[in-house]
């Protein structure tokens, strides 16, 4: 299998949905921002959340991103 680097992956991934009429929007921070129950996003979709539970999006219902999380299960083995 040929190898493909993370960047070409990441490009890869946007541009399909892209093709589907996704609307790409941007990675939210790590630090979470109007979000005091969290000291860092820890999923991807932790930033979206507001969404999954019924706010509406400016960009509609079709969105697609990468999200930088930290991970923190097993933090104190790394």
């Amino acid at each position: 299998m040929p190898h493909i680097s993370s960047t070409d992956l990441y490009q890869k991934y946007i541009a399909f949905f892209v093709e589907k009429q996704h609307a790409q929007i941007p990675s939210a921070p790590l630090v979470p921002q109007g979000d005091s129950t969290a000291l860092f996003n820890v999923a991807g979709m932790q930033p979206l959340l507001p969404y999954f539970l019924g706010a509406t999006h400016p960009l509609g219902k079709r969105i697609v991103n990468v999200q930088k999380c930290i991970r923190t299960i097993d933090i104190d083995d790394v």
